[in-house]
């Protein structure tokens, strides 16, 4: 599996896909993204279109409602980039989404979108993501509306596993989120599993749960998020949660417990059937 972390500053976007070794190089298989997020510089939607030569992203799972994490949503319709199946928090319709985002002003074109897709992505899929992704498997969790009416906490909280490994993105979601979520026992359950942890909101305090992680000790933990310019961007001691060993970069050889795409650029994984894995980054960190 190659699984890649995009610098897309204060936004997010993750790539996946399973990979097979061949005399003729790698194999690729389907496509999936979680959140399409973009920057001044990088757009997902070119990048698929013209660097990978597709035309269709085989699954989309949005995680957060808001303009950071689907930024990019009409770019794949401009780019002529079609979305086979969405993924969300299935618990409110695209009429209730759009009356939560009205709240805070005109929608943009990626939230019509988005509120669009609501509604007309509701067919069971063509192929499920677990069927389809080459024994990279995911499971999905979310708050329902109306306990929540605020679109961070209505987060679609995805873990991603592959051959023993399992990573987590939580998209924006808040403490009192992550405190409904743990009544769980099957999300409780999964918590001690995850290596790899996306945090919340962007590293933001808000984000930060402690309770989740007298459960959850990831070997390492990613900010999505641009440089520094605000106090509400310095993050919580995500170190202290992380085990001691971390992780190694292989770009750099140096030993890490929290990596930033602000430090780091874009952070690619990638993991064999055997459970190793190694990281490369964009930068030297």
């Amino acid at each position: 599996m190659r699984l890649r972390v995009w610098d897309v500053e204060h936004g997010a976007c993750i790539m996946l896909q399973p990979v097979t070794a061949s005399p003729f190089g790698d194999q690729y298989g389907r496509l999936a993204m979680i959140d399409a997020g973009n920057s001044g510089t990088w757009s997902p939607s070119s990048y698929i279109r013209y660097v990978l030569n597709r035309t269709r992203l085989d699954y989309l799972f949005i995680t957060n409602a808001d303009q950071d994490h689907m930024s990019d949503l009409r770019g794949l319709d401009q780019a002529g980039v079609t979305v086979d199946t969405l993924i969300r928090n299935r618990s409110y319709t695209g009429a209730t989404m759009k009356a939560i985002k009205l709240g805070g002003g005109p929608l943009t074109g990626d939230a019509e979108w988005y509120v669009q897709a609501c509604d007309s992505f509701n067919m069971p899929p063509r192929l499920p993501f677990n069927q389809g992704m080459d024994g990279i498997i995911c499971e999905t969790f979310c708050n329902p509306f109306p306990r929540f009416i605020d679109t961070n906490n209505l987060s679609l909280v995805v873990f991603i596993r592959y051959s023993g490994m399992t990573f987590l993105f939580p998209g924006d979601l808040e403490r009192e989120g992550w405190l409904a979520l743990l009544e769980r026992s099957d999300f409780r359950a999964l918590l001690p599993t995850v290596d790899v942890l996306m945090a919340s909101h962007h590293g933001r305090e808000n984000g930060y749960c402690a309770e989740v992680f007298e459960i959850c000790r990831p070997q390492a933990v990613i900010i999505s998020d641009k440089s520094i310019v605000h106090d509400t961007q310095r993050a919580p001691n995500y170190r202290a949660v992380v085990k001691d060993e971390g992780v190694i970069v292989r770009t750099t050889m140096k030993r890490r417990h929290v990596l930033t795409t602000r430090r780091d650029g874009s952070i690619q994984f990638e993991a064999d059937a055997n459970g190793r894995f190694f990281i490369i980054t964009e930068k030297q960190g």
